[in-house]
């Protein structure tokens, strides 16, 4: 069991990013490694921040990962052989019939009627 906690902090810019804090005694520096289906992915990036005591982990998503169904991530602490979490993306036909996708359809079209309606309000006056 590793002694390295991580936590998500965000997906932007296809970059997942997390925080990285050690539970241990003494001063220990993760080692980590992220694949995807077997294949490590590159420029992962481990920046130790002393001041706050933790380590944010960068991982880039490289375009070639990404494709139709759900790819999953899996990021490990190899001093310890285990593992400390996962992320995963979704695309294509995979979504379709997934509650948030219903859920962002829906939306759209309530903001269709509610525009249909105020323009409708507007026209009527």
């Amino acid at each position: 069991m590793s002694e390295f906690t991580l936590t998500k902090t965000r997906l932007f810019e296809g970059v997942w990013e997390g925080v990285l804090t050690y539970e241990g005694d003494g001063n220990a520096q993760p080692k980590i490694d992220v694949t995807h289906l077997g294949e490590a992915v590159d420029g992962v990036e481990v920046i130790e921040n002393e001041a706050a005591a933790h380590w944010v982990l960068r991982v880039p998503i490289p375009t070639h990962m990404i494709a139709d169904g759900v790819q999953t991530f899996l990021i490990r602490d190899t001093s310890a052989d285990a593992v400390l979490g996962d992320f995963s993306l979704i695309a294509g036909e995979a979504l379709a019939y997934d509650i948030r996708a219903e859920v962002t359809l829906l939306r759209e079209e309530l903001d269709m009627l509610k525009r249909a309606f105020r323009r409708h309000c507007l026209e009527t006056m």
